[in-house]
């Protein structure tokens, strides 16, 4: 049995998956609140929602490594059959997607920084709704794999 590891205000390292998955939920969130934004032409609005969003990303990442790469037991699925093969398409196509999304968010943000806009929309049409997809799973792969098995 491992021994609990703290990590930083009271959180031990068992505990960075739950923190994982609020830190994507919280993503997810502002993603789809930077979206109504710039749908109703507030784009300073939206960007403050986006860069929010690219901060909780940003923690998720960082709790994900620390977790992935500390001490800690291994975690499997236990369920069978159809549950376990629809747990599978869910984590793979998460992973798959989480991988593309990295450079695909820095790509979205250099062009907004550079105000280069047109070349931004036209990558953000992919950007938002695949960022949303890995942020949402996320919280979805945390949920089945901690809560309801």
């Amino acid at each position: 049995m491992m021994l609990a590891q703290e990590l930083f205000l009271g959180i031990q390292h068992s505990d960075l998956p739950f923190v994982d998955a609020i830190f994507n939920g919280l993503a997810t969130i502002c993603i789809v609140m930077g979206w109504i934004a710039i749908k109703r032409g507030k784009e300073n609005v939206h960007k403050r929602w986006m860069i929010t969003a690219l901060v909780f990303s940003t923690c998720f990442l960082s709790c994900y490594l620390i977790y992935h790469f500390g001490p800690k037991e291994p975690t499997h699925f236990q369920g069978e059959g159809i549950a376990r093969t629809l747990y599978f398409i869910l984590l793979i196509s998460h992973i798959v997607l989480a991988a593309v999304i990295v450079p695909l968010i820095l790509i979205t943000l250099f062009f907004a920084a550079k105000g280069q806009l047109t070349k931004h929309r036209k990558i953000a049409r992919f950007t938002l709704p695949l960022w949303l997809y890995v942020s949402v799973t996320g919280v979805l792969v945390y949920l089945v794999l901690y809560e309801f098995q």
